[in-house]
């Protein structure tokens, strides 16, 4: 996909003070994350770990949140182009103008030796030694504007607002012009210590003048403590390096050099490379399947292998609407999802690293009556309070703000049948699953448990926010967890003593299901529930990608016709795009409206893939669709959780099922279309 260029002024926005979601790329560590906008603004950014305090959130706050800005002085209108440097997360953001041309490459640095580092994991440096390495590198922010042509000046703004612009800081401007030392300034607030180091590269431009920097400090409205400004500008050949990192006691500083800073973006860059160059996936669609996996990578909490659902917190599912949720925590919805994917592509140190995260899960963190939380944090936590922070207006003004997840503590059964899906595919693609993994299973929690869970009524996978249903979806999950731990006890020979009342368990729910009123012969589909008996949901896409009823089994393909009817029709299919289903019916707890969801999209594209096998009729529709669906992402092949009617992307960004549901659909649509089911 091109770069996406714009010709705009980079501080303009057609809304108004906010940037649209899509203008947003995103750098990442495997600890955390920045999003950068097409203005050359890091407007989103918790520090040091995903689920830390941001440091900077303009991206909810125009004028509270916080900011890191390298752009040219508005109103100068300049051409703005981004995109990612090859086979790498290291993105670039090109402003072009008559006067010069000028790159600002972003990236969080790597060593290019390291591997993948959790308990018991492989390791390709020693561990002491690489441990060392990422404490310092997982620290940097490296912001590099390198002149490519002519001159041209820019303005530099960093104003940091700790502990999500709840703490006050201190700044310290060092010293004003640089010198010799690259340590300029400090900020410093309670919690936080930060400093920034700037770097020269005067270039080998003969006659021209050096590149001039100086930084003054400034006081904004709204913000709890100073900033620092600068008007700097470089001509071809010439670059100023930004890093900000932590603040470390100056009898341990270390100077930054342009040959440190240069092998720091080279390494990155060879790391990268390397990594995406493991993916067996050599399909249609290569370039969007490895954005995606990049992404996903970066998403990946490095020292406990665990994966998190977005980056982003309380990014509105509709503008000015409350749907706003914190999603930087690891659900175990995503498990068998994300198993499958990592394996199938070539990435068994990820499933091995995100294995040990579940199993460990498994093994430590049960509830009182023997059942498993929705989610975790990043480091297998359970403790995850709901707050509002009410001194930020939300993008746009889409309040409240929330941090932490309320949902954490809601029975969603679903989770067991993902889970046990899961340990199934790691067993078939990965590794024989241990004795010691079959008992914590064959207990479980999951399939013990789940007997006595069975017949009653949850939030399941929308995790609604009013009276628990029994949801279909999480009926046909709950078939699932009994049908994949049954295949893999006798696959593997494996003793499973309540054996007989699994078998009864999985075949009474398909009763249940099939026959009980779960699909209505009337509307000639399945419903949501089975109090909300005349609503359709597209959760009952995953039917058939789980196995749970075969692609072209006339109730399913009649459900699925039904969903690919507009809205307006009956339907939840808006411009190509799925609804998970008609808030405007539904009564879910939250209110609000809210866009298509990317997740479901996908799940019909490979239901439909599925059911072509069969009905020939529906390939070309299933191509059309995944081609449809991949237009709406932004310039960087980046998905949010949904798509709002207008167009734009809404909701926390960029979401890891999205892009997980994207790789399942382009996999299986290739081995479909080539002939390979």
């Amino acid at each position: 996909m091109p770069p996406r260029t714009d010709k705009v002024s980079p501080g303009d926005s057609p809304h108004g003070d906010y940037l649209p979601m899509e203008d947003y790329g995103m750098i990442g560590n495997m600890h955390t994350c920045a999003l950068v906008g097409m203005n050359g603004s890091v407007d989103f950014m918790c520090w040091p770990d995903f689920d830390s305090p941001s440091v900077f959130c303009r991206l909810l706050d125009k004028d509270k949140g916080g900011f890191f800005s390298i752009s040219p002085p508005s109103p100068m209108p300049c051409a703005t182009k981004q995109q990612y440097l090859p086979s790498s997360n290291i993105l670039q953001t090109r402003y072009i103008h008559d006067d010069g041309v000028v790159d600002v490459v972003d990236f969080f640095p790597r060593p290019k030796t390291a591997s993948v580092i959790t308990k018991g994991g492989p390791r390709q440096t020693s561990f002491r030694e690489t441990y060392r390495i990422q404490e310092e590198l997982k620290r940097w922010l490296v912001r590099r504007v390198e002149c490519i042509r002519g001159e041209l000046e820019l303005v530099v703004e960093i104003f940091p607002a700790f502990h999500y612009a709840l703490e006050s800081h201190v700044t310290t401007l060092l010293r004003a012009e640089l010198g010799d030392e690259s340590k300029v300034a400090t900020f410093r607030s309670a919690s936080t210590k930060l400093q920034l180091d700037v770097v020269v590269d005067r270039g080998d431009v003969d006659g021209g003048e050096e590149p001039y920097v100086c930084f003054h400090t400034e006081k904004r409205n709204g913000m709890l403590g100073e900033g620092l400004v600068a008007h700097i500008k470089v001509q071809e050949g010439q670059a100023i390096s930004f890093v900000l990192r932590d603040d470390i006691p100056n009898h341990v500083t270390k100077n930054i050099g342009t040959e440190v800073l240069d092998r720091q973006q080279h390494d990155t860059q060879s790391f990268w490379y390397h990594w995406i160059s493991q993916s067996t996936y050599k399909g249609r669609w290569r370039e969007v399947v490895q954005r995606s996996l990049l992404i996903l990578k970066m998403l990946t909490y490095e020292p406990t292998g665990a994966i998190l659902a977005a980056p982003t917190f309380s990014v509105p599912e509709a503008i000015g609407g409350t749907r706003n949720w914190d999603y930087r925590y690891s659900w175990v919805r995503d498990a068998s999802f994300t198993i499958y994917i990592l394996l199938r592509l070539g990435y068994s140190q990820e499933a091995d690293a995100y294995m040990r995260f579940i199993n460990e899960r498994l093994e430590k963190s049960l509830t009182p009556d023997g059942g498993l939380p929705i989610m975790f944090t990043i480091r297998g936590e359970t403790d995850i309070p709901e707050i509002e922070l009410d001194h930020l207006e939300g993008y746009r003004g889409s309040s409240p703000v929330r941090i932490g997840n309320g949902a954490a503590f809601h029975h969603q059964f679903d989770i067991y049948g993902e889970l046990m899906d899961g340990i199934y595919l790691y067993n078939k693609y990965g590794k024989p699953v241990s004795w010691d993994q079959w008992c914590a299973v064959r207990r479980m929690l999951v399939l013990d448990y789940v007997l006595t869970i069975k017949d009653e009524p949850d939030m399941s996978i929308w995790e609604v926010r009013n009276n628990k249903q029994h949801f279909v979806y999480s009926k046909i999950m709950l078939w699932v967890a009994f049908d994949r731990g049954l295949r893999l006890a006798e696959k593997r020979n494996l003793p499973c003593p309540n054996r007989t009342k699994w078998l009864a368990a999985k075949d009474g729910l398909m009763e249940e299901i099939m026959e009980k009123g779960r699909y209505n012969t009337e509307m000639k589909c399945f419903v949501q529930s089975y109090e909300n008996n005349t609503l359709l949901d597209a959760s009952i896409l995953i039917a058939p990608l789980v196995f749970f009823v075969a692609p072209n089994d006339p109730r399913f393909l009649n459900t699925m016709d039904r969903i690919l009817l507009p809205l307006e029709k009956g339907g939840l299919t808006s411009a190509g795009l799925v609804h998970r289903y008609d808030t405007e019916l539904a009564d879910d707890g939250v209110g609000g409206h809210e866009g298509a969801f990317s997740m479901c999209t996908f799940w019909l594209v490979e239901a439909l893939t599925r059911a072509s096998v069969h009905e020939p009729r529906y390939r070309a529709r299933a191509v059309n669709m995944f081609e449809n669906v991949l237009s709406f992402s932004n310039h960087l092949c980046m998905f949010s959780e949904e798509i709002a009617r207008t167009g734009e992307q809404l909701g926390n960004t960029p979401q890891a099922f999205s892009h997980l549901a994207l790789i399942s659909a382009a996999f299986n649509l290739d081995r479909v279309t080539e002939g390979k089911h």
